[in-house]
């Protein structure tokens, strides 16, 4: 079986911003924030200070992964101009969302350049690595942000959300039901199965159940990392997704890794084992790869 990982990112120059200010590389696999944290980004197997496109290619090589969705944002820098470099370099093996910060004075002008080269738009919203990491709070749905979905729809692109956690500002689920109520030929992809945390049972069940529509999707990268402190196999991680299937259905749900950052302390084999046990041969191809083909590849 061959899989798609809906969900990964590469870089050449790491140009992180968030809520900690900016995040620059340092050796050894390591970046630091402007508060001075110093965090562990790249395995180091895998790299230095870099996660360019082949090195990820080498790794779905390895693990029997044929195509990969690059899905850029604040944490680790847009990058839109090597996203572009990189699918028409390899446009069999990847598909890649655009992003931009909404509230720029020449917003407009950037969406029509990249609107020209993506039909796809990521929008990281997190209070952490986000949007709303250096903007203050703001409506999903404003009439600002709504034009802007209006344009990717108007080309039955995809819009992606990184919706951080339940309690954050960013985490808007009405919001996201709203929009895809309003542009029905939109698919709309929420990342990290709306990034709960251990405690959020109740707030992701009425998430999941206020965002049940036909278009709205789900990836489940990096959920064993919202989840944590847990062990392999990640149970509580794991009962989220049996909970997903059971409200939104294996075919709204994708497998994805977050690669590179995840791997620090997990293996690319293990990020897929533990969500694969939870899926029937059926499922299966869905989730790991019908679901992304259709929504990213297809399109």
């Amino acid at each position: 079986m061959t899989y798609i990982d809906a969900h990964a990112h590469i870089f050449e120059q790491l140009c992180g911003f968030g809520a900690d200010g900016e995040l620059r590389a340092l050796p050894n696999g390591k970046a630091v924030w402007a508060t001075g944290e110093v965090i562990d980004l790249i395995p180091a197997s895998y790299g230095d200070t870099t996660f360019p496109a082949e090195r990820l290619l080498g790794i779905m090589d390895a693990h029997h992964v044929e195509k990969a969705v690059l899905l850029q944002g604040g944490f680790l820098g847009f990058a839109n101009h090597y996203l572009q470099e990189i699918t028409m370099k390899y446009p069999t093996r990847f598909r890649a969302a655009a992003t931009f910060d909404p509230w720029c004075r020449n917003a407009q002008k950037i969406m029509d350049n990249l609107h020209k080269s993506f039909s796809i738009f990521k929008f990281e919203m997190s209070t952490g690595c986000g949007i709303m990491g250096s903007h203050p709070d703001f409506a999903l749905d404003n009439s600002l942000m709504m034009g802007f979905y209006e344009q990717i729809a108007a080309k039955k692109g995809v819009l992606v959300f990184d919706l951080g956690s339940p309690g954050d500002g960013s985490h808007q689920p009405k919001a996201i039901s709203n929009i895809a109520k309003h542009f029905p030929a939109l698919e709309v992809v929420v990342c990290h199965l709306a990034s709960p945390r251990r405690h959020h049972k109740i707030e992701l069940t009425e998430a999941l159940q206020t965002m049940k529509a036909e278009n709205i999707h789900f990836d489940l990268a990096a959920l064993h990392h919202k989840v944590r402190p847990e062990d392999y196999p990640f149970p509580t991680a794991q009962a989220f997704i049996n909970l997903a299937k059971s409200i939104a259905g294996s075919e709204h749900l994708m497998w994805g890794t977050d690669a590179p950052s995840t791997l620090v302390q997990y293996s690319y084999q293990q990020l897929l084992d533990y969500q694969l046990a939870l899926f029937s041969e059926k499922e299966q191809g869905m989730v790991f790869w019908g679901n992304a083909e259709r929504i990213y590849f297809l399109r």
